[in-house]
């Protein structure tokens, strides 16, 4: 189509058309401007400036001569909220909630915010209910979730699962904790008066069953050791030793990380059904390959208590060379003090065995002086200073919010993060 010159009129009344529409939002934007208090760019300012205290007082008495403002009750709950002013926080939502004129939308966004101020003052109970009034509403996600942490909080498994199921029909995510949910069930059961086998043995079938579909996805490898933890145990209440042996065994080839958590009680079992230097000599072969402080303890023990003396001592030197460790020395001499032997030492036992020249070697204690020093050593003392030293380092922590704890925890006492301990000490982690 050709141009034709008359088109050209347009473009100064376009040009016009755009000039009026601006001054007239111009003006109104002004005319707006001029029907908000003066308390509201107080307010504003002392943000600006990082004075939240006296920002806070501006915006209430904005509130206070337009109660209409429901931006600004939601910006002021939330302030509260945050300052750990819950009673205020808890008011303003409230308040909100009371009008009878407030828009769906808003009503939805209210009681969510009234829910999260009941979450953090502690009111569980509130909280719940709170959330429970917002599941077919668009906060139906973060509802349920928060749901998830008040029934983890109060220990209410079977009400987490199912929490877990609604939130799996929303989000199409793995959920880990699903696997140690169970296996709280079933941990509960059997230490329950009577034990409850039967209920722990399908709490334990579930949470293979949650395994399962993790393991689709990736999954870490401790929610199995968990697992394999517990039927030993129902195992042994099912007075099965070779069940129980055969699953503490498991967890040597599942996570060999895990190791330090079961290998006293896989010892333990394999004692109870004579095979106790079998055992022995498995651990002693996993410690090798995957060398830990507990294992390292445990073996030491086992091997002073079947072969003697002398063979633990030397375990102990290798192993204490190859994974140099001040909690390693200080177990070793928590266990030689233990055992009370006030015997003198040979030089075989100082000296690992070896023979040396003093006459040759200036400077080096020859075996007799070795021999007099070690016999008027005071390995109480030496043990004293030693553990001082190790207390900060005899711990786990967490990953998440480095929570350190003297036992081995599933769920975090600090963060309630789930399988954030690793099943090593701090020393061994920081080496």
């Amino acid at each position: 189509m050709d141009f034709q010159p008359w088109w050209l009129i347009f473009v100064p009344l376009l040009f016009a058309l755009g000039w009026i529409a601006a001054r007239v939002d111009f003006r109104q934007m002004l005319s707006e401007t001029r029907s908000l208090p003066k308390s509201y760019f107080k307010g504003l300012n002392f943000l600006l400036n990082e004075e939240p205290d006296r920002a806070i007082d501006a915006f209430v008495e904005v509130a206070k001569l337009d109660p209409e403002t429901t931006e600004l009750h939601f910006a002021l709950g939330s302030l509260f909220r945050r300052r750990g002013e819950m009673e205020r926080a808890i008011r303003v939502h409230q308040s909100l909630l009371s009008r009878s004129d407030l828009p769906q939308v808003d009503r939805e966004a209210a009681q969510h915010e009234l829910a999260q101020d009941f979450l953090k003052a502690g009111m569980l109970d509130r909280a719940e209910q709170a959330f429970e009034a917002v599941l077919d509403t668009r906060y139906a996600v973060p509802a349920v979730r928060a749901l998830i942490r008040i029934y983890e909080s109060v220990h209410d498994w079977p009400r987490a699962i199912e929490s877990v199921k609604r939130l799996r029909a929303l989000v199409d995510e793995p959920v880990p904790q699903l696997v140690h949910y169970h296996c709280e069930m079933a941990a509960a059961a059997m230490a329950s008066k009577p034990a409850d086998l039967d209920a722990a043995e399908h709490a334990l079938d579930a949470a293979d069953n949650a395994a399962r579909e993790l393991r689709k996805n990736n999954g870490s490898a401790a929610s199995e050791v968990r697992i394999a933890i517990l039927r030993a145990r129902l195992s042994a209440l099912q007075g099965s030793a070779e069940g129980e042996r055969k699953f503490l065994a498991s967890v040597l080839d599942i996570a060999p990380a895990y190791a330090s958590l079961v290998a006293a009680e896989f010892l333990a079992s394999c004692r109870r059904l004579g095979q106790a230097s079998e055992g022995l000599e498995l651990l002693r072969e996993h410690y090798a390959r995957h060398p830990s402080l507990d294992v390292f303890n445990v073996v030491f023990r086992e091997i002073r208590a079947q072969q003697g003396h002398r063979p633990a001592w030397a375990f102990a030197r290798e192993a204490l060379r190859a994974q140099p460790s001040l909690l390693g020395l200080d177990r070793l001499l928590e266990v030689e003090l233990a055992e009370g032997e006030n015997r003198p030492l040979d030089y075989a036992e100082v000296g690992g065995g070896r023979e040396a020249d003093a006459a040759g070697q200036e400077g080096r204690p020859s075996p007799s002086a070795v021999l007099e020093i070690a016999a008027g050593a005071d390995f109480s003392l030496l043990r004293s200073i030693i553990h001082r030293h190790t207390q900060r380092l005899d711990r786990y922590a967490c990953q998440t919010c480095g929570f350190e704890a003297r036992h081995f925890y599933w769920q975090c006492p600090g963060c309630n993060s789930w399988e954030t301990y690793q099943p090593r000490r701090l020393e061994e982690i920081r080496q």
